[in-house]
């Protein structure tokens, strides 16, 4: 019976946009339509599911494309009553900069990566850097 129930339940999580996927973990997707870059590592686009792994640590996870990335994360004083991601975008390159959601706990900054700093030290002097909000499910 548990593990009928479990099937159920992880069924059920596939086709909401924020719920419960353990006891513990509170989690949300997003369709990302372009690559990104988080903690040093270019991520190519797809669905991916959010969650807090621990204190300040967050995990980003596409199953189709098999990517995982953990990345430290403080917690951001923005309070958004819109859930969503906020990326930095430099040139043609996207950034991971914040993660948006109350309603699943989860409002963090991620810091700049080696390679955000490296494509802002080379576009500063184009000043072509702006943000870009994505919605999650």
């Amino acid at each position: 019976m548990k593990r009928m129930t479990s099937i159920a339940l992880f069924a059920l999580v596939g086709s909401i946009t924020i719920g419960i996927a353990s006891a513990q973990e509170l989690a949300v997707k997003a369709d990302v339509p372009f690559d990104f870059t988080v903690a040093n590592k270019l991520v190519p686009a797809g669905t991916y599911t959010i969650s807090a792994e621990s204190y300040g640590v967050i995990r980003i996870q596409n199953g189709d494309r098999h990517v995982v990335v953990l990345t430290t994360t403080t917690h951001d004083a923005n309070e958004s009553k819109a859930n969503k991601l906020v990326f930095t975008k430099i040139g043609d390159q996207y950034f991971l900069r914040e993660v948006l959601c109350s309603s699943a706990a989860m409002n963090m900054s991620v810091p700049a990566s080696k390679a955000e700093k490296r494509a802002r030290e080379q576009e500063a002097s184009l000043e072509n850097s702006s943000q870009v909000f994505l919605a999650l499910k």
